[in-house]
């Protein structure tokens, strides 16, 4: 259960059932979820904003919305954003996001849902 004085962290990152193609998302789903669990151990609160890269909503407001809703201590830009090409005006968006709507929040990168926390707590006193 999350204290007051707990941390609190933000995951943005690609919806995994919004990828499309002929891409399997539970897997990668279930790892997220797993990752999530990982804060809850370690008594850190975390939310999830989860963006299509499908165009179907407006990430920029999507993301905004998310790091407006409270002083986050970190925020944590899942992979998905990063590694692809394909994505990157979008990672720059996010990125740019967090500096406009978050700049007093740290900002970590993770590997793969198996490490979210471990980014996170890089960062996080």
């Amino acid at each position: 259960m999350e204290t007051p004085a707990s941390p609190r962290v933000l995951v943005v990152g690609l919806d995994p059932y919004r990828i499309g193609g002929s891409f399997d998302p539970a897997p990668l789903a279930a790892a997220i979820d797993k990752g999530l669990a990982t804060f809850a151990e370690h008594g850190v609160g975390v939310e999830t904003c989860l963006i299509g890269p499908d165009g179907d909503d407006e990430e920029a407001a999507v993301v905004a919305k998310a790091l407006r809703s409270h002083a986050w201590d970190c925020v944590v830009v899942g992979g998905g954003l990063r590694q692809s090409d394909d994505q990157l005006a979008l990672f720059e968006q996010v990125i740019n996001l967090i500096h406009r709507h978050a700049p007093a929040a740290a900002i970590a990168f993770n590997r793969s849902p198996s490490t979210m926390y471990e980014a996170a707590a890089r960062r996080i006193e």
